[in-house]
């Protein structure tokens, strides 16, 4: 526990030598992160679960359009995948990287 205290107390010093006046954490950079990641986490929450329902509706004798609540069941499947593929691709550098030189972004 000691070393990392250490670890902390040198890092603290580093980034205060640096520039003494400048803030340590971004604010700013720290509540957009956090507000994308409430609204990443509560788009693949609810595209889930509808598609849940919607599977549920479809398996229903007495629906009246058994059809169109399966493929929106699956439309919401995509589209959960298709959020947690692109969180993935965001975080991963190499993967990131890849998608970026996809389309002509240099990195």
């Amino acid at each position: 526990m000691m070393q990392m205290s250490v670890a902390f107390n040198l890092a603290a010093h580093s980034l205060a030598a640096q520039a003494p006046d400048a803030p340590v954490i971004d604010w700013m950079g720290f509540v957009v992160v956090a507000v994308v990641t409430m609204v990443g986490a509560g788009f693949v929450v609810v595209m889930y679960s509808l598609g849940v329902r919607l599977g549920a509706v479809s398996d229903d004798v007495d629906a009246s359009s058994p059809r169109l609540a399966k493929t929106g069941s699956y439309v919401c499947f995509a589209f959960s995948i298709l959020a947690v593929v692109i969180g993935v691709v965001l975080i991963v550098p190499p993967f990131y990287k890849w998608a970026m030189h996809l389309f002509g972004v240099a990195v």
